[in-house]
This record gives C-alpha cells, sequence and structure tokens, in this order.
C-alpha cells in the first residue's frame, strides 16, 4: 500500500461512507460534491487494493475489508478531532437538545420513565425522542445511519468494531398463571408446565423462544396457544385466561394486572437475559452523548 497517498480527507470520506453507506450523503457529511466523494471512492479502491463498497438495493454495502478498517479509521479520526478541537464543556443544566433514543419494548417500559424523571432534574429543556425496534440488528442499521444517538436493547447477532456497548440491565424469567388458576395452587413441575396452553412472546417472529429452545435437548415440546410479538402484553392476556406465559420478571411486576397473577420459578433452566446500552464509536467522545450515556448507567443501575 502507497501511505503517502492518503490523507485524512480520503479517511474522512471512508468514515462518512462507512456511516452513511450512500455516495450523495456522505459528501453532504463532509461538506465535498458527490463527483468529489466519488473520486475519492476511486482512489481509496485504489490505494487499499480492494473494492470497499459494492452497490446494493439498500446502498452501499461494505466488503470484509471495510469492515475490518472501519473501527481503527473511525477511532483514529476521532482522536485526531480531540486533539485538535477544543470542545466546549457540557452543561446539562443550560442544554437545550433532543437526543433520539432506540428502544425496544423492555427498556421502553422498564426504564424510560425513570430515565424521563431523572432528565428532569438534571437537564430539563433536554428532550427524549424515542425509535422503537425489535429486530436487534436494526439498532445497528438506526445508529450507522445516525438517526439515534444510542440505543438500548439486546445484543446484536454480530459484534461490530464501530459499535460499542456496555451491560446495562439483567432480568430472570419467570412462569406466570393466573392467581384463580388450578396449577397456582398446586405448583408449576414440569408435567403441570407442558400440560398447559403457553404464550410464546416473539418480537422477532421467531416460532421457537427460549424456552423452547431450553426442552428441545430434554426431547419435550409445549403447546403454543398465542404468539404474540409485544413482551408486555402477555400478563395481561395471562390474567384473564388460563394460558400460561414465560416473561422476564420485572415485565410480570409492571403488568397492570400484577395482582391477578402468580409467579413460578420455570420448571425447564433458562438463561437471564441481558440489555446493552449501544452506541456508534463515532459518537464515543461527544460531551453531551457522554453524560447520557453515564445517566442511563446510573438510572439503570438503581432498578
Amino acid at each position: 500500500m502507497d501511505f503517502h497517498g492518503i490523507d485524512l480527507n480520503l479517511l474522512a470520506a471512508f468514515d462518512a461512507l462507512m456511516s452513511e453507506r450512500n455516495v450523495t450523503r456522505a459528501a453532504a457529511r463532509v461538506g465535498v460534491s458527490q463527483p468529489a466523494m466519488s473520486a475519492a471512492l476511486s482512489r481509496l479502491r485504489t490505494l487499499l487494493g480492494d473494492p470497499l463498497f459494492l452497490r446494493s438495493a439498500e446502498g452501499l454495502l461494505p466488503t470484509p475489508r471495510a469492515r475490518d478498517l472501519a473501527g481503527p479509521v473511525s477511532q483514529a479520526l476521532r482522536q485526531i478531532e480531540s486533539a485538535l478541537v477544543s470542545k466546549p464543556a457540557f452543561v446539562p443544566g443550560e442544554a437545550s437538545l433532543t437526543f433520539t433514543l432506540g428502544l425496544s419494548d423492555y427498556p421502553a417500559f422498564v426504564l424510560l420513565p425513570a430515565l424521563l424523571q431523572a432528565l428532569g432534574r438534571q437537564a430539563p429543556a433536554v428532550g427524549v425522542s424515542v425509535q422503537a425496534f425489535s429486530d436487534r440488528d436494526r439498532a445497528v442499521e438506526l445508529l450507522d445511519a445516525g438517526t439515534i444517538d444510542a440505543a438500548i436493547g439486546v445484543p446484536p447477532t454480530q459484534p461490530e468494531s464501530r459499535i460499542l456497548a456496555r451491560p446495562l440491565l439483567r432480568d430472570e424469567f419467570v412462569t406466570i398463571v393466573r392467581r384463580e388458576h388450578p396449577a397456582a395452587r398446586r405448583g408449576m413441575d414440569m408435567k403441570t408446565y407442558l400440560s398447559l396452553s403457553h404464550v410464546l412472546v416473539s418480537p422477532e417472529g421467531d416460532r421457537h423462544g427460549h424456552v423452547d429452545q431450553a426442552l428441545a435437548p430434554l426431547g419435550k415440546n409445549r403447546t403454543l396457544g398465542l404468539t404474540l410479538p409485544h413482551m408486555f402484553a402477555a400478563p395481561a392476556v395471562v390474567a384473564r385466561t388460563d394460558l400460561t406465559a414465560t416473561v422476564l420478571r420485572r415485565v410480570a411486576l409492571h403488568a397492570g394486572d400484577r395482582r391477578s397473577l402468580v409467579l413460578f420459578p420455570p420448571p425447564v433452566r433458562l438463561q437471564d437475559v441481558v440489555f446493552d446500552l449501544i452506541w456508534h464509536r463515532r459518537n464515543d467522545a461527544h460531551p453531551a452523548q457522554q453524560w447520557l450515556r453515564d445517566l442511563i448507567a446510573a438510572t439503570a443501575a438503581r432498578l
């Protein structure tokens, strides 16, 4: 590689292309014309000996080489920016801006109210806009596009060097039935569990959830009576039917019908679920977003 042919403008162009996946939007991001961005991409391809980005129906698709470079290049640019550009301190009480958060159902119900309460105390002029998502990999797409400042959800299926994360919340599963159900009196052993009709919570539309995956090695199957995309709807359904559901503990505890439900440990071993705070590397050193992430983490810790 001809290292002397690389300049910061080319690295900035690469970083913009990696984020935007579109030549026109990348050009606008760095303040150059579309032909100039196309020329920069051509130079990068020649210097690095790789096409870097391939056209697809969804936009520019980065090659494996581009994905490998994305993290180090973004980090290097942020370090240079930090060294050369003096950023004013972020003062929450004086700030007036809106953060956009990507949230799945769980953090929207469990964490968001407490977070807004903390924001109201510390930064009354700071607002929050929520972008909902259910597919865990959708969070990466939203962060890449700059649509959201941070996301809270189950970790993406594939780690990406440009996407940073920290564990935020952990929860365990419980099995719920309505209080008047016969199973509420006799207990929830495996025989009783498999005799009941179950609610499957599947935000991504999968017909096999955590329970089914745990039962499979035991050679056992459960009967599904209902499949729901929204976990917080399950307790209300169970409270009014003979169905049972295995949900996260905080989902049951936040239910309006909580007093109508009985909670049991599931008769099959299930791993806890961890929800991560996720953000893009390009925003890692931004003072306002650093403050927001710290506030989110502190709020989650109090839960």
